[in-house]
C-alpha cells in the first residue's frame, strides 16, 4: 500500500488461519448456507431504516412541540447508528449480498449517514482492518492530542481527565463526518494514493463528495427550514441526531480495541510484525456481550469483532455461529481469544483503560 506499511509474518508454525478457514468453510458447506446476508438481514434493514426515517417524515409533516422533535431526533440517531452498523457496514465489506450491485447500493447508504464511501473504505477496510491497533497506521487510534488511546501517543497533563471527558467527545463522530472530516480525509488519502478496490479518478471522487454533501445538507437542513421549521430548531435537532449516532458508534468501536486486554504492537526496525495477520487480530481485538441477543441484533455483530476482523467478508448474521469455531481453534493453538461477557463490563474496562493511559507515563504501571 505504501513504502512504510508494516509487513506481517508470512506463516506460523501453528497454521492457525489455515485450520480455522477450513473449518469455517466446512461449516457453510455442510449447512448449505451462503456467507452473505439472508432474509434476517433484509428484514433488519427495513426495520432500522424505518426507525431512522419515519421520525424525519413525522417532523416534516406534523405540527409538534419542540421537545417531541428532539425526542424524535434521538430516535433518528438510534436508527442512523443501526443502519450504519448493520446495512452500510456489511454492504461496504461485500457481505450483505452475493450480488455486487446490491452491496454497492447498501454500502452507498453511508451518504444518507453523512459519510463518503471512498473515505470509509480506505479508513476502515484498508487502514483499520489491515493494520489493526498499529500506532501510526490504524487511524481509529488517532484522536489528535485530545484523547490518548495508546501508550505510544504523546502525553499531556489534561489526559489525566480523559476518562471523564472522552465520552462527551465521542458523540461528535458523525457530526464531524458531515462537516469537516470527509474533506480532510479525501485530501490526505488521495495525496497518499490510497484506494480500496479499483482506483477512481480524483476528479470523480471530489465531485461525488461535493454533490453528495450538497444533497445531504439540502435534505436534512434546507428542506425542514423551507417547510417552516425555525432554523435553530433544525440545527439543534440535526446536532442531537448526530450526537446520538456518534456516541453509539464510538462506544461500540472502542470496546473492541481500546481496552486493557488488547495490544498495540509496533513493527521492528525492519518494518516487520511479529505475527501473521490473522493472529495479529486475536491480540488486538476483543468481543463483548456475545450472548446478548439485543446487542447482537442492534450492533450488527460488531460485538463479535474477532470473527469480523478475521472474516470481514462474511455477513455479521453468521458470527454467533462461527464464534465457537474461532474460539476453539484459538484455544487449540494456544492463542488468545479475548471477550467480555457483558457490555457493562466492557464499558468499565474501556474507561478504566483510558484512565490508565491518562496517567503520566513515568507514574503509570
Amino acid at each position: 500500500m505504501n513504502n512504510n506499511a508494516p509487513i506481517f509474518a508470512r506463516q506460523d508454525n501453528l497454521k492457525f488461519f489455515r485450520t480455522l478457514n477450513s473449518r469455517v468453510n466446512n461449516y457453510f458447506k455442510e449447512n448449505n448456507i451462503q456467507k452473505t446476508g439472508n432474509w434476517k438481514l433484509h428484514l433488519k434493514a427495513v426495520i432500522l431504516f424505518a426507525v431512522f426515517l419515519t421520525p424525519y417524515f413525522l417532523i416534516l409533516t406534523l405540527p409538534m412541540p419542540f421537545w417531541v422533535m428532539l425526542l424524535l431526533s434521538i430516535v433518528m440517531g438510534i436508527g442512523m447508528a443501526g443502519v450504519g452498523m448493520n446495512v452500510m457496514h456489511d454492504g461496504n465489506h461485500g457481505s450483505y449480498s452475493n450480488k455486487n450491485w446490491i452491496n454497492k447500493f447498501m454500502g452507498g447508504t453511508i451518504y444518507v449517514l453523512a459519510g463518503n464511501v471512498y473515505n470509509w473504505q480506505v479508513q476502515h477496510n484498508v487502514l483499520h482492518h489491515t493494520y489493526t491497533n498499529i500506532p501510526g497506521h490504524d487511524e481509529d487510534l488517532d484522536a489528535g492530542r485530545i484523547i490518548r488511546f495508546t501508550e505510544h501517543a504523546e502525553w499531556h497533563s489534561f489526559h489525566r481527565f480523559q476518562h471523564y471527558y472522552s465520552v462527551f467527545l465521542y458523540g461528535l463522530l458523525t457530526f464531524n463526518w458531515a462537516i469537516t472530516t470527509d474533506f480532510k480525509q479525501m485530501r490526505n488519502y488521495l495525496k497518499r494514493k490510497l484506494s480500496y478496490g479499483e482506483p477512481k479518478s480524483p476528479k470523480i471522487l471530489w465531485t461525488t463528495l461535493i454533490i453528495t454533501k450538497i444533497i445531504y445538507a439540502s435534505i436534512w437542513i434546507v428542506l425542514p427550514m423551507v417547510i417552516g421549521i425555525t432554523w435553530w430548531k433544525v440545527l439543534l435537532g440535526f446536532f442531537v441526531m448526530h450526537y446520538t449516532t456518534g456516541l453509539i458508534l464510538s462506544i461500540v468501536f472502542q470496546l473492541a480495541h481500546v481496552v486493557d486486554h488488547t495490544t498495540n504492537p509496533a513493527p521492528n526496525e525492519l518494518g516487520e510484525m511479529e505475527n501473521t495477520w490473522a493472529i495479529h487480530q486475536l491480540y488486538t481485538t476483543t468481543n463483548f456481550a456475545p450472548k446478548n441477543a439485543i446487542v447482537n441484533w442492534y450492533t450488527g455483530g460488531l460485538n463479535h469483532q474477532i470473527e469480523h476482523h478475521i472474516f470481514p467478508h462474511i455477513s455479521h448474521i453468521h458470527y454467533g455461529k462461527i464464534a465457537k469455531i474461532v474460539k476453539e481453534t484459538a484455544k487449540e493453538c494456544n492463542l488468545p481469544y479475548y471477550e467480555y461477557k457483558t457490555m457493562r463490563s466492557a464499558i468499565v474496562a474501556h474507561f478504566k483503560h483510558l484512565r490508565e493511559l491518562g496517567m503520566k507515563p513515568e507514574l503509570s504501571v
